[in-house]
């Protein structure tokens, strides 16, 4: 007899359908998985064939073929344990065909008949809830992540034994309801803004790049607050929406980092990996394609402590996420896409000992080794990277002083009105507030006084800025300007955009640093 199951498998980040079809037929004991099916997928056999006979059901000796339609892609996981089960269950005739007809079927099966969470329940859920009339089953663990799409029927039986008893008597149940969920947003897992002692200029940078999603780069000796200032800007980024937080808990659970029976964070995603990271952790990669950190992060920050430490290609692998705000890996078999829309964060010491520029003068490295550190952050990259900014250590005597230092929140409702401004000008092109607009649609469609253009000119001149570095400090200068209120761009807000460039981009690679810094200062004076 012949039986077919519906279920769901994961491409990147979007589900397919799947058709499980299982026959048994008159011969010798076998149990054959075909339909391009990995390890984990013909394993399957083994867990279900037990779990069938250890849920009180008979298994048959018979010739079993289990096929995976579509057959030309390939199945990983253990998603398609349950769906394999109840199609044996309805192929020897223990269930009726017609109580499965609606049904959708994802879970993980242990041996006892015992359902398991597994990955990608978010976009198996919003891929199954475009077909009305049709219920999800799933595992108990993945119930919390699977609601948050709402309009999916859902049914979280516990075990095999519980989904067959329920689909015999026609009624599924519901899952039972959350418990009352406290405030989405909580309590910042972030540090306040308050407790990072002076550094002025820093924390305008990073009201900046949160209010215009700008890549931000700390430079300065060790215990200078570089870490924690980079820790405080998830708490400046307005709180996700709900599609975002759609997005962003959509890639996670693909990775299998949603923990079961515990409601998703609507927190935006902080990542810091080690520089020890590989290219394949930081942007995605795998025999079987994974999301790196750089997709993990999106929506959110992707802070690279030691960002010098990192491998220079593994730190060129994000450019390319940089521009495009997605990650598209491809294999033989095929390509999946990843969203990496994230705001950068880099931390860097001065020099290799960190103590360049101390006014004890205690730096020990010879100038060719300090050209050498710097020149593991490529030119490119570095282009890419709007906000470059010195922290200075702290005298210690100052540390205690914290009584007028501004709060997050505080900061926050700053940006996120210039970012109800972004969303308004930016709603023709499509983009939302996402910092990524063309900076020539920006020249040609917003104001910019005629004196911020000349200036802008003259040090594109002076300071050897390539295209893409005139037009993302006149992004920057548009981020101040709404940060300020200003309708057009005007000179104070370019000369502010312009402090936060580095003097020549490429200095580690063409020998023209020092050239670079003396137009610098001359644009300054």
């Amino acid at each position: 007899m012949l039986a077919t199951i519906r279920s769901a498998g994961v491409a990147g980040v979007e589900a397919y359908d799947i058709a499980v079809e299982v026959d048994v037929a008159p011969g010798l004991p076998h149990f054959t998985v075909v339909g391009l099916a990995a390890g984990a997928v013909k394993e399957s056999r083994e867990r279900v064939a037990s779990a069938i006979v250890n849920s009180g059901f008979l298994l048959p000796p018979r010739r079993t073929t289990v096929n995976l339609a579509p057959a030309d892609t390939r199945k990983e996981g253990t998603a398609l344990d349950l769906p394999i089960a109840l199609g044996l269950l309805v192929a020897t005739g223990q269930l009726d065909a017609g109580r499965v007809r609606d049904v959708a079927a994802v879970g993980e099966l242990a041996l006892d008949g015992t359902l398991r969470p597994v990955r990608g329940a978010l976009p198996v859920a919003r891929h199954v809830g475009a077909t009305p009339g049709t219920t999800l089953l799933l595992p108990s663990g993945n119930v919390a992540e699977a609601r948050l799409v709402s309009g999916t029927r859902l049914s979280a039986p516990s075990s095999l034994r519980e989904a067959v008893d329920a689909l015999r008597r026609g009624a599924l149940p519901e899952p039972p309801p959350p418990p009352p969920a406290t405030s989405p947003s909580g309590p910042d897992p972030a540090p306040d803004l308050r407790d990072v002692v002076g550094q002025g200029a820093a924390k305008r940078a990073l009201e900046i790049a949160a209010a215009g999603d700008h890549g931000l780069l700390l430079v300065g000796p060790p215990g200078s607050g570089k870490t924690m200032l980079a820790r405080c800007l998830a708490a400046l980024l307005p709180r996700l929406s709900e599609a975002e937080a759609l997005e962003v808990i959509a890639v996670h659970s693909v990775a299998g980092l949603v923990a079961p029976d515990r409601a998703p964070s609507f927190f935006r995603p902080f990542r810091a990996p080690h520089h020890t990271i590989s290219s394949a952790g930081l942007v995605g990669g795998g025999s079987v394609p994974r999301p790196g950190e750089a997709s993990l992060a999106h929506l959110g920050v992707l802070f690279l402590d030691e960002m010098l430490e990192f491998p220079r290609h593994t730190l060129d692998a994000l450019r390319q996420p940089l521009e495009d705000g997605h990650v598209v890996l491809a294999r033989a078999a095929g390509s999946v896409r990843f969203p990496a829309r994230f705001t950068l964060v880099g931390a860097m010491n001065p020099c290799p000992c960190g103590r360049a520029g101390d006014p004890a003068g205690r730096c020990v490295c010879a100038a060719a080794d300090v050209q050498r550190y710097r020149a593991r952050l490529s030119g490119p990259l570095a282009d890419r990277v709007d906000l470059h900014v010195s922290v200075n250590a702290v005298p210690v005597r100052d540390l205690a002083a914290r009584a007028d230092a501004e709060r997050s929140c505080a900061v926050r409702e700053r940006v996120e009105r210039a970012r109800a401004v972004q969303v308004t000008r930016y709603a023709s092109l499509g983009v939302g507030c996402n910092g990524r607009v063309a900076g020539r649609w920006l020249e040609r469609h917003t104001p910019v006084d005629r004196e911020a253009r000349e200036r802008l000119a003259v040090a594109a001149e002076r300071l050897g800025l390539s295209a893409r570095a005139y037009y993302r400090v006149l992004r920057v200068a548009r981020t101040i300007a709404d940060l300020d209120g200003d309708e057009a761009v005007t000179v104070a807000s370019v000369a502010e955009a312009l402090r936060y460039r580095p003097a020549v981009s490429d200095r580690a690679d063409d020998g023209r640093a020092s050239a670079g810094r003396a137009a610098h200062a001359t644009f300054e004076a």
